[in-house]
């Protein structure tokens, strides 16, 4: 007989399980009607363009192998279907995640450290929550059992907000938005824009001067 471990998180868990438990966890509750997944299921909602943060373009066998390794852990079952093997999660009552806490964990295994009001936003297709209350005492609940799930990220310099990550394993984190850098601008070209404006301070000067001057000779003629 398999041994269960009792711990919520026998190991960490890699980025290519985590998005495989991600994905299952999703459908069941976006499109039940469809699970448990196939392979092809499941490798389609790991390397969908969208919801996902980063992006991912794993290979069939990379998912079989999670698959396999999570089915060990028994954080995933398989069945077989009628014409292929069909896999479904097993987290739930694993980590047990109430509805808010499965939507939670959902999003932070599909798309990696946000805030509150993130998660509150992305959540309405799985679990709507009614306030950000709602949201935070979700999380705290998850981060105060033993072996907690969830915790707060410290703040980055420059964060205004608190953002919390999963503790199931590895955090992906998206590549680094390029700022573009502005070109070198030629001295001449710096030169000939400071002449212009200084000409245009003259200007400025000079109606402001002539504009006084009508206002006095206003005030002489009433």
């Amino acid at each position: 007989m398999e041994h269960v471990s009792s711990t919520r998180i026998p190991r960490p868990l890699d980025a290519t399980e985590i998005r495989v438990l991600g994905v299952l966890l999703e459908k069941e509750q976006t499109t039940p009607e469809i699970c448990p997944l196939t392979v092809n299921a499941v490798l389609a909602g790991c390397n969908q363009k969208t919801n996902r943060e980063p992006v991912m373009e794993l290979s069939e066998g990379q998912v079989i192998d999670a698959l396999e390794r999570l089915r060990q852990e028994v954080l995933v079952w398989r069945t077989e279907g009628a014409r292929s093997e069909k896999w479904q999660q097993s987290v739930v009552r694993r980590w047990g995640l109430d509805r808010a806490g499965k939507a939670l964990m959902t999003l932070l295994l599909l798309r990696g450290a946000q805030t509150p009001g993130e998660l509150r936003t992305r959540s309405e297709r799985l679990h709507p929550f009614a306030s950000l209350q709602e949201v935070e005492e979700a999380l705290q609940r998850m981060a105060a059992i033993d072996e907690p799930l969830v915790a707060e990220q410290p703040r980055r310099p420059g964060q205004k907000e608190i953002r919390w990550i999963h503790l199931v394993g590895e955090i992906l984190e998206p590549p680094p938005v390029a700022v573009p850098v502005a070109p070198d601008v030629p001295h001449r070209a710096g030169s000939a824009l400071g002449d212009r404006v200084a000409r245009l301070e003259e200007t400025v000067a000079r109606l402001e001067a002539e504009l006084a001057e009508l206002r006095k000779l206003r005030k002489l003629l009433e």
